[in-house]
């Protein structure tokens, strides 16, 4: 099933169509860059990095920034030479092109947007039952109730996915505000706090090993949880066709919008740390997703604030599944169109025209990954989901880093480079990334198991499309992404 290497999957209409229209310029693709990255990610992994290191959990957010920074370097480096819609697949696929490492690359994006919004749902359900709390509307219920919402969230957005979604710039503009606005009012609490007095700021400096792993692997631990806060601006890239001048702008912006990210991580982690005493922060790792709302309730008990942040919290967080369902279905359908997957995965509804059983398919995984993880009362939901997330991403920006170093290699000579990642960069940010994956940075081997899991019935479906197609003859499209995306330009 090899390809050649200068195409990838196909999941548009055939036919001559007209290119994606470039109406992204400077200041639209910012804006949904740092909406993107400043998504659900925050609000779900805070707490547990407080419960991890303590006061000193803006240093994570720090660390994750610089090793995501060092991916971008090498995602700016390969965009601007192949400006197409594909990512990490195009990528890999030019680089190798050995089919299915290409599909591994694939199917792991698909499992890390199916994982994050399964993570999303679960925060959604803690911070509205939250809002209902401290609006005195009703008591905070067990766990079943929350599970049962994250499941109806999730079935909800299948409905949505499936009468389609135009998402529009003005739309994610407005989306981005909210968010922004939510991390602000976090932010201003934490100061307020300061104002008054009544802060621990002193407490920033300090690590409190709550969980006996040393300074070292507690560190490295949370900054492997924060990594799942940084992500978002890899996505970009599937914007590339519909902005101008990408080649000139695409490094300048998605770099300020990785800085504007972690500055507002850096600040809530302030925040966090200056109105929750240390004891509080060791028992905030229980709070899930929901710690940012005790931040708030906390820091701001006179004020109606308090009241209206957790509505705004899922507002956030429900964009984010919405983007994440959105991506996973369209790239299963991709696949199944390519004899990759199934062919019935990429069925498509006749009278709206969405891909109904990439919907499908999408939404079980994610309704069975939210039941399996909160099967177990003792663990936590939250950071079993959002550290899959991050493991399955950490893995394919190593790919992507390696990637980078290998069409290095295979660059024409007569073609003008826009952008290089410095020196040994790409293998620097490719060591980093395999490191953070790995076990020893503490992570739970339930991770391991859902990210297996998820992979194998990929690679299940996968060997069952390459029996049917030698039986049939037929042979797979090229992998993963829009249309023309593998040809160089």
């Amino acid at each position: 099933m090899s390809t050649p290497s200068d195409q990838v999957f196909d999941a548009t209409p055939e036919g001559n169509e007209p290119g994606l229209k470039r109406v992204l310029g400077p200041k639209l693709l910012l804006l949904f860059i740092v909406g993107d990255i400043l998504g659900a990610g925050v609000y779900a992994v805070t707490g547990t990095m407080a419960g991890t290191v303590g006061g000193i959990v803006w240093l994570p957010f720090l660390l994750a920034f610089v090793v995501a920074t060092m991916t971008a370097f090498s995602y700016l480096e390969l965009v601007t030479q192949y400006p197409q819609a594909a990512g990490a697949a195009l990528y890999t696929h030019k680089a190798f092109g050995i089919h299915f490492v290409t599909f591994l690359v694939a199917f792991a994006v698909v499992c890390s947007g199916i994982t994050s919004a399964s993570t999303s749902a679960n925060v959604l359900a803690q911070n509205l039952f939250g809002g209902l709390e401290i609006n005195g509307w009703m008591a905070m219920p067990g766990q079943g109730a929350i599970t049962a919402v994250a499941l109806g969230f999730m079935l909800l957005l299948a409905v949505i996915n499936l009468r389609g979604v135009g998402e529009s710039v003005k739309f994610n503009v407005v989306l981005t505000l909210v968010e922004v606005a939510a991390l602000c009012i976090v932010i201003g609490v934490g100061f307020y706090v300061m104002v008054q007095g009544n802060g621990n700021f002193s407490e920033i400096t300090v690590f409190n090993d709550y969980q006996d792993k040393g300074l070292f692997l507690a560190v490295t631990a949370a900054t492997s949880i924060a990594f799942f806060a940084m992500v978002g601006f890899e996505d970009s890239v599937n914007m590339v066709e519909e902005t101008q001048n990408p080649e000139r702008i695409f490094p300048r912006t998605m770099l300020t919008g990785l800085g504007i990210a972690v500055i507002f991580y850096m600040l809530v982690a302030v925040s966090v740390v200056t109105v929750l005493s240390p004891t509080e922060l060791e028992g905030i790792r229980e709070a899930e997703g929901a710690a940012l709302l005790e931040v708030v309730s906390k820091g701001s008990p006179d004020f109606p604030i308090e009241n209206i942040f957790p509505f705004l919290a899922v507002f956030a967080v429900a964009n984010t599944a919405l983007i994440n369902m959105l991506m996973a279905s369209r790239l299963i359908y991709g696949m199944a169109r390519q004899d990759v997957l199934p062919r019935p995965l990429g069925k498509v509804l006749p009278g709206r025209r969405t891909p109904w059983a990439g919907i499908a398919f999408s939404t079980i995984l994610a309704l069975g990954l939210i039941w399996y993880v909160t099967s177990d009362p003792d663990s936590n939901i939250v950071a079993n989901l959002s550290g899959t997330t991050a493991f399955l991403l950490l893995c394919v920006f190593t790919v992507v880093n390696v990637a980078c170093v290998v069409l290095r290699g295979k660059r024409d000579p007569h073609r003008k480079v826009f952008f290089t990642s410095p020196g040994p960069l790409p293998i620097i940010a490719a060591l980093l990334c395999a490191f953070l994956a790995g076990p020893w940075v503490g992570r739970d081997v339930i991770q391991y198991q859902l990210a297996g899991g998820l992979m194998a019935i990929g690679v299940v479906l996968w060997v069952i499309t390459w029996f049917i197609n030698r039986r049939t003859n037929t042979g797979p499209g090229e992998p993963v992404g829009m249309q023309n995306v593998g040809k160089d330009t």
